[in-house]
């Protein structure tokens, strides 16, 4: 059969071994071949092709459900579920999302972007169906060092304590998360526990006691023997896990397909929750993601064969994240008292740099932005200066110990927030669009952002150097604007300061972060059409340098501002909130991101679905303020 002719997932019912392998292959050829292409995560779809395959084997589909954690390992799921055809669309505009969304199919049970998530929704949907009286199965599938979550954890133990509620839960272990292999032996003790002498023999112990004599009511020591036996033929990862009201199976070869489809055949027998261990390979299938997984966890496009990324057509200035990685670490190398914080993403913060040059001023937490946070905060309380480097979308996890207990105690905490703004081909779970809002209410907090990477490194120093309370940073995904950078002669820049970049009479715009280049652009545009603007760089937006802005809106009667965040609560809310309290009633008019989602797709698309070209912002700036001036079109 071929993987094309595979619209529903049941129709993998009734296939042989061989054939399913030929389903497995086919999978990893069209995988391999989309993310070459147009880039994407690589490595953990390619270790659960036999996984998916073997689970979707022993399943209605049309009944039962499946939720994945992270949503980055359903690449072989979602050409399982009648997406083969348009998976060379993957991540791109209108085109198959890199991530579960439940309205671009009913086999998307539940929408997963962020790790940790899957056991609680999981235990939620089976709640659920306990409590309608009905009968279907309910599987979790989380990796990939998700288990590290706590929220994954708080499920277990919830779960755990719900011995009636049919729940499985399957761990994709690929020696990224809670454990190596365990080897040959496991996998042999793990045969002999599903065997069914094992299983006659621990059920029917204590019928055959009551036959010896001087053997009465021996019910608690059978009970403790039956479980000794049991723990005989479970690792230890094992026995914890049954000591937390799971059955375990496991570890299983997670490239087995018989062995697989055999243990999940046993385990939706089981009564109450059950926990599945799956060891896999990531990157299973191309020998360069398993060889470096963690360089092929995910890849932009590249050459199949050599594995080495296509090259651009031109040179690209250095990422934002490149910069922020090589002046942390030149800072640290003079200043011991700075310690890197990551929560699982040293490679995506640039951390790994700070890791492989100073290892002891450098902390990797795991899938726990929470405890990231708050250890933070107890490093701040013994004089040490702690830089949370983070995603923007990711720090809404820690949200309230951001507020509980770094903000409220005014602990020297550095949130350094990377890919603020739009993101691209990741989509709406990855958006880092709320940080300005989110953050700009929360008393004894500074925050700003750079307008290139030459002021990145100033706010770096900016922020290492402020020890009077918080501060928080945030900067872009992608590459810089080519400035020249500093080795050397770093100074603080004055804490809620901003600059004026351009004069001008007729219009004031006022730029956040990466919006402060647009609006340099929107500025020459409109002196073409006879409009002067002054430009000013805000990079604080609290405290907002209301000495600089007040003055300029009251000169020039028109107020422009630019972001690259949500215009509920952001940017130009605090604009509008200035001029208001300070009784400066100038109109006002604001660019960002509106009250919608924004989906996958490259960064320039987005931004001109926005609305937030330069030519489209001055287009719009003519028609608002300047009517008589509006020409039909502006290049």
């Amino acid at each position: 059969m071929h993987l094309s002719e595979i619209t529903h997932p049941n129709q993998l019912h009734g296939l042989s071994i061989r054939q399913l392998e030929d389903v497995a292959r086919q999978i990893r050829e069209k995988h391999l071949q989309t993310v070459a292409t147009s880039g994407g995560h690589l490595g953990p779809g390619l270790g659960v092709v036999e996984l998916t395959i073997a689970l979707y084997q022993t399943l209605d589909l049309d009944r039962d459900k499946v939720i994945w954690d992270v949503g980055h390992q359903a690449y072989p799921h979602k050409m399982l579920t009648g997406r083969y055809n348009r998976f060379h669309t993957l991540r791109q505009k209108d085109g198959i999302a890199g991530y579960l969304k439940r309205c671009e199919s009913k086999f998307d049970h539940f929408g997963a972007g962020h790790a940790s998530t899957s056991i609680s929704a999981a235990l939620g949907m089976a709640l659920a169906r306990d409590a309608k009286g009905e009968d279907f199965k309910v599987v979790a599938i989380i990796g990939d060092g998700a288990l590290t979550g706590g929220m994954a954890l708080e499920a277990i133990n919830h779960a755990g304590h719900l011995p009636h509620t049919n729940l499985m839960v399957v761990l994709n272990d690929n020696e990224m998360s809670i454990s190596p292999n365990v080897g040959a032996i496991s996998r042999y003790l793990n045969k002999v526990r599903l065997s069914d002498p094992v299983q006659f023999l621990s059920d029917n112990l204590e019928e055959q006691f009551k036959h010896l004599p001087f053997f009465g009511d021996v019910t608690p020591e059978m009970d403790r023997l039956k479980e000794g036996m049991k723990r005989l033929a479970v690792p230890k990862v094992g026995a914890v896990i049954e000591e937390l009201g799971f059955k375990y199976f496991g570890p299983i070869d997670g490239h087995n397909l018989r062995e697989l489809i055999d243990t999940f055949k046993q385990a939706h027998k089981v009564h109450g929750p059950v926990f599945v261990h799956v060891s896999t390979t990531k990157g299973k299938g191309y020998e360069l993601a398993e060889k470096d997984q963690v360089g092929y966890h995910a890849q932009s496009p590249f050459n199949l064969a050599t594995g080495k990324p296509v090259p651009s057509s031109k040179p690209k200035p250095p990422g934002y994240s490149k910069v922020f990685a090589h002046t942390l670490t030149t800072l640290a190398q003079n200043n011991p008292k700075i310690i890197g914080i990551t929560a699982a993403m040293a490679t995506g913060t640039g951390l790994d740099k700070l890791q492989q040059k100073l290892p002891k001023q450098y902390i990797d937490v795991g899938i726990a932005e929470q405890h990231a946070v708050t250890l933070a905060a107890g490093l701040a309380c013994e004089g040490m200066r702690p830089v949370v480097a983070i995603y923007s979308t990711f720090l809404q996890r820690a949200y309230d110990q951001i507020i509980h207990d770094v903000c409220i105690q005014n602990l020297p905490v550095f949130f350094c927030m990377d890919r603020a703004g739009i993101v691209g081909a990741d989509g709406p779970t990855h958006q880092g669009m709320y940080d300005i809002a989110y953050l700009r209410c929360i008393p004894n907090l500074v925050i700003m952002a750079p307008k290139d990477e030459a002021e990145l490194q100033q706010m770096i120093v900016t922020g290492i150097n402020y020890t009077d309370g918080p501060i928080a940073m945030r900067y872009p995904r992608g590459n810089g604007l080519g400035v020249p950078l500093m080795e050397e002669g770093w100074e603080s820049l004055p804490i809620g300061k901003g600059e004026i970049l351009r004069n001008g009479d007729d219009l004031l715009l006022l730029g956040y972060g990466t919006m402060v280049n647009t609006a340099m652009q929107v500025a020459e545009i409109l002196s073409e059409h006879g409009i002067e603007a002054s430009v000013v760089n805000a990079r604080f937006v609290k405290p907002l340098d209301t000495e600089l802005i007040l003055p300029l809106a009251q000169q020039t009667g028109k107020v422009v501002t630019l972001e690259e965040g949500c215009l509920m609560g952001g940017f130009g809310s605090a604009v509008a909130e200035a001029l208001l309290d300070n009784n400066v009633l100038v109109p006002v008019k604001r660019f960002g991101i509106p009250d919608q989602l924004v989906d996958h797709a490259k960064p320039d698309q987005s931004f001109a679905d926005l609305g937030l070209t330069s030519s489209q912002i001055a287009q719009e700036v003519l028609k608002s303020f300047f009517s008589s001036k509006e020409p039909s079109v502006v290049s």
